[in-house]
């Protein structure tokens, strides 16, 4: 099977496409106003259908492929997650063992505890220290400050510090590890532990123990030229719908401070399938062993009960809005991934796994219906509700 100009997916042998993806598709996308989008579907034996509809860049007019390269921003989680377990697996790294004496900045972070009259932040010691674990399970403190308006005045007048810098992941906690939850920046940590512990620096590690092993040949944190050039153009949404290119990386580009294990990564679509495809798989793929079943059975499990997970805030609309996949349901976070306890008004069955990026990607892993896809496209704000739309139609059409 063939789209636009980029790769040639096979269809699983003794199966058909599903009934019209690049209509349902390039519907939802119209219907939305939104240039392009890549949508997969698969399961733990391979690709189910396929569809890569709209242009990747406007601007230049160029078609989206389903080899197109994606900013993949908090998709980049997953996989340093798995990095983790990995080294878990070695007895290089423990999940409750105190992070901050391989980290040692994250044995000096001090509790939010307030701010003074003149606007300063007001600190306290932790009722205990963070761990592997509760960086994993956003259950650190550590939160993001576009979405948490506390940790952004903690940074007083000057801001927002820039993507992919140090002193972006670096303030303080919003709660005492363990005793919340609140999406951010812990999984930047987990990949700053996964190079101390490893002694690589993260990408050259994802590309000996996953990305190589799984044959993810277009996902990087640097591209080659010739990647650049399948690259699609990041866009911003005006409030008259229209949109205007946005370029900046997410991950911080050529001047981030660190490989950024919470954001850092580009890919395209069939990668990312063969990654959850694998996680489908109990951790295995085409005969490669990436994770032990344990280890993938202990990312599936809520770790977080009784705390809820995975809605958030917003107080920069122009980055993401409010979001929360399930507003209706109690759900969970294992070691690395979104949980719903029960089944999604779309089809996904309850006990799937997922998460997204902030240019609006998605993905999800439902092993009780042997489903996975991945659905891809590049613009800001997240949480666009036409963008929720194209996946909650790629979602029934998974299903149908």
């Amino acid at each position: 099977m063939s789209f636009g100009q980029g790769l040639t997916l096979p269809i699983l042998r003794g199966q058909h496409p599903l009934m019209n993806l690049d209509s349902l598709l390039a519907a939802a996308l119209d219907a939305g106003g939104i240039a392009g989008a890549v949508a997969l579907i698969g399961n733990r034996d391979g690709l189910r259908d396929a569809a890569a509809v709209g242009l990747a860049d406007p601007a230049q007019g160029r078609a989206m492929a389903l080899d197109t390269i994606f900013q993949l921003a908090s998709m980049t989680k997953a996989v340093t997650s798995v990095a983790a377990l990995q080294l878990v697996e070695r007895g290089m790294l423990d999940l409750d063992t105190p992070i901050g004496g391989l980290l040692p900045a994250l044995a000096e972070a001090q509790v939010l505890d307030g701010f003074d009259a003149q606007g300063a932040p007001q600190l306290r010691a932790p009722a205990r220290p963070i761990t592997l674990r509760h960086l994993l399970t956003h259950t650190s403190g550590l939160g993001y400050p576009f979405m948490n308006a506390d940790m952004a005045q903690s940074y007083g007048v000057g801001g927002m510090p820039a993507p992919g810098s140090l002193a972006s992941i670096t303030a303080p906690l919003l709660f005492d590890p363990g005793s919340g939850w609140e999406y951010g920046v812990s999984t930047d940590w987990v990949g700053l532990a996964v190079e101390a512990a490893s002694g690589q620096r993260l990408g050259a590690y994802f590309a000996e123990h996953i990305l190589g092993p799984l044959g993810m040949v277009d996902t990087a944190f640097a591209l080659t030229p010739g990647q650049t050039a399948r690259r699609a153009a990041l866009l911003s949404r005006r409030d008259d719908g229209g949109f205007d290119p946005l370029p900046i990386e997410i991950g911080g580009g050529d001047m981030a401070e660190f490989e950024a294990g919470g954001a850092g990564l580009l890919g395209s679509a069939p990668d990312y399938l063969r990654f959850t495809r694998m996680i489908l798989n109990h951790g295995s793929l085409d005969g490669v062993q990436i994770l032990r079943p344990e280890s993938v059975a202990a990312m599936a499990q809520n770790q977080v009960a009784p705390l809820r997970a995975g809605a958030m805030g917003s107080i920069v609309p122009a980055l993401a809005h409010p979001f929360d996949t399930f507003p209706e349901m109690h759900t969970g976070w294992g070691l690395g991934f979104l949980i719903n306890p029960e089944t999604g008004p779309n089809g996904r069955a309850a006990g799937s796994l997922a998460w997204a990026g902030i240019a609006n990607s998605y993905y999800w892993i439902d092993p009780a219906s042997d489903v996975t896809a991945v659905v891809m496209m590049q613009f800001l704000p997240f949480g666009d509700p036409g963008a929720l739309a194209v996946l909650a139609a790629v979602e029934r059409a998974a299903y149908r």
